[in-house]
């Protein structure tokens, strides 16, 4: 709105509640007479008191800042300044003409009188219009919406569309399952039913879209939410979740598909903020990594933390340039230095702790792709292993207060190269934390939603691409967890260890693999073997059907936070690990990869090659049987 638009709106708010005042004045004295004619002497008292009032009521419309606001977006605080400069305007007028006439002819009730009919004739257009506007009777097409959920989200989403004209929403009706809200209206949209009524309400009121307006809801109803919704074959929007909304305001602009991570999340995680700050705030912080999926959600929370400066080592030159420029823009004040180099370069690795002495590590630089491993023996030992070893040596050689590992589920028990290169790095941790001042910590936890090489990415792509998505086996699970949540979770657990612990999150239920693909397809408006269909490959050298969280011998116990977990360190031992790596260190510059893994299985003795064939034949059905299959 420029400024000439602005004085015109001004002007003719102003010139409304100026022709109001008479009106209002001449009213009372109709209405104190009883709506008969007024005697003449009155009637000419009026008219002479008739420019104080209008004088001193219009002085004070503008004094109380009856034009500051837009009559579109009439509100409370609209309502509560036309009310002061009323009471005021009338007690001045009333004082004024008590000194002038000694309210000679002037009826005592007419100042009251005037009072209530001003604060309608002032009021009541202001909300009359912004009523027509936010009803939307000038608008006659949009898509006729359902939305599920008359809470605050609801209402405030409802209010939004009612107020855009371009909007493209057009809401007829709530379903909410709290009784107490039935027969109810919002904006004049009826609550019309509960969840499970759904279908029936379609049709009854011609919905063209459902919305899901339940941001705070657990992921378990979000899922009830979705199966019903899907089953109407109409086309859903939701809000996102409360922990990954920016502000406390809901409009139409904030309505999104419904994501995997919807389905699949947990409750928003509690953390010791205030504990984490003064762990690693004002620190000088190195992440290994800092450009993959874990490393670079670890930079952007540690980022807010405002230490004293964030190191990212990186050897990904594209990741390294895509972190960089992300954090200088939404952190244009954090001290940053980004460093190309290699975790396996002892020389590089080196002198960046001597130049930069960071006081706290995160090494979340690692090779994870479990089938290319199992052929790059050599790749995995020298990156996994030896990296992690050149890292935490040249931390506990800085002086380093904290150094944190990101290790895995595959860790445990593994049954592929990959596992066993994190199990060896978690036993490089746990030996040096035994006799160093620098605090070893390591974090284990399963996979994460949507990052790089991961199973969501590939199923997105595929079903991109039309299908088919292809699973490894029917009964395969995972444990899931979104990017944020584990990085929250790795933050806490560096400020709660004390050193040589492994640390488990909590990853609640695993997740059958066959399920998260059959609600990708759905999620993206396609059905199951009619549009995209599901086949079975077979497991893949170094897949396991399931994973384990923590080793038989590693007993569980409760820490401070109830998502993180303590696994019982099991006994390293020092010989048989320095001996061990040194012939890793050795066979590697021999490109030895059968012997490499011999010695892996030496040092990790639960470490065995994993049997697809015994699992899974391939000679098997392998196209996804239509029929509906539970989520764990």
């Amino acid at each position: 709105m420029n400024a000439i638009t602005k004085f015109q709106s001004r002007l003719t708010a102003l010139l409304h509640d100026v022709a109001m005042v008479p009106i209002a004045w001449l009213s009372a004295y109709w209405l104190r007479f009883n709506l008969d004619t007024i005697p003449e002497v009155f009637w000419d008292q009026a008219l002479r008191l008739l420019p104080i009032i209008w004088l001193s009521q219009g002085a004070m419309f503008w004094y109380f800042g009856l034009y500051r606001g837009i009559w579109r977006f009439a509100s409370v605080p609209d309502l509560m300044r036309i009310i002061k400069a009323v009471i005021v305007g009338v007690g001045i007028s009333l004082a004024v003409s008590f000194v002038l006439t000694r309210l000679e002819l002037v009826p005592r009730s007419v100042f009251l009188l005037d009072s209530v009919l001003l604060l309608l004739l002032l009021g009541g257009p202001r909300f009359l219009y912004r009523w027509l506007k936010d009803r939307h009777l000038y608008k006659k097409d949009g898509m006729r919406t359902l939305i599920m959920g008359a809470g605050q989200e609801g209402e405030m989403l409802v209010r939004d569309m009612l107020r855009d004209n371009a909007s493209p929403y057009w809401p007829v009706a709530f379903i909410d399952d709290d009784l107490k809200k039935q027969g109810r209206e919002l904006h004049g949209i009826p609550v019309v039913g509960i969840s499970p009524e759904l279908r029936a309400v379609i049709p009854r009121y011609q919905i063209d879209l459902i919305v899901i307006a339940l941001p705070s809801v657990s992921s378990k109803e979000i899922r009830r939410i979705v199966e019903l919704c899907e089953a109407t074959g109409l086309p859903f929007r939701a809000l996102p979740r409360l922990q990954d909304m920016v502000s406390g305001q809901v409009g139409t602009k904030d309505l999104r598909d419904v994501k995997i991570e919807d389905l699949l999340g947990r409750e928003p995680v509690q953390l010791d903020w205030q504990g984490i700050i003064s762990g690693l705030g004002d620190q000088v912080v190195l992440v290994t990594g800092g450009g993959g999926s874990i490393g670079s959600e670890l930079c952007r929370q540690i980022a807010q933390l405002k230490p004293r400066q964030l190191v990212l080592f990186e050897h990904s030159e594209f990741n390294l340039f895509s972190i960089e420029q992300e954090l200088r823009q939404r952190f244009p004040t954090l001290p940053l230095i980004c460093i190309l180099g290699d975790i396996c370069d002892h020389v590089d690795v080196k002198h960046v702790f001597k130049k930069f002495m960071p006081q706290v590590v995160f090494h979340a630089a690692a090779y994870k792709h479990v089938p290319m491993l199992e052929q790059q023996v050599r790749a995995a030992v020298l990156n996994n292993i030896l990296g992690t070893q050149s890292v935490a040596t040249a931390a506990e050689q800085a002086g380093c207060g904290i150094f944190v590992l990101i290790s895995s589920d595959k860790a445990v028990n593994p049954g592929n190269i990959m596992g066993a290169t994190k199990r060896a790095a978690e036993m490089i941790c746990q030996d040096m934390a035994a006799r160093s001042t620098t605090r070893f910590i390591t974090v284990r936890f399963g996979n994460v939603l949507g990052s790089s090489g991961s199973v969501v990415p590939l199923f997105r792509e595929q079903i991109a691409r039309g299908g088919p998505v292809t699973v490894t086996h029917p009964e395969m699970t995972r444990y899931f967890m979104t990017i944020p949540e584990a990085c929250q979770l790795i933050l806490q657990a560096s400020v709660i260890g004390a050193g040589g612990e492994i640390f488990v999150l909590d990853m609640g239920e695993p997740v059958r693999i066959v399920y998260l693909a059959e609600q990708m397809i759905r999620l993206s408006g396609k059905q199951v073997g009619d549009d995209i269909e599901i086949t079975f490959t077979g497991l893949r050298p170094g897949e396991k059907l399931y994973e384990e969280l923590f080793h038989n011998a590693e007993y569980l116990k409760p820490t401070d936070h109830p998502k993180i977990l303590l696994a019982q360190s099991r006994n390293v031992s020092h010989a048989l690990l320095e001996e061990s790596l040194l012939q890793i260190k050795r066979l590697s510059e021999q490109v030895d990869d059968f012997r490499l893994r011999e010695v892996m299985t030496q040092l990790i003795p639960e470490f065995k090659t994993f049997d697809a064939t015994k699992s899974f034949s391939n000679s098997e059905t392998n196209v996804y049987p239509l029929k509906k299959i539970e989520p764990i």
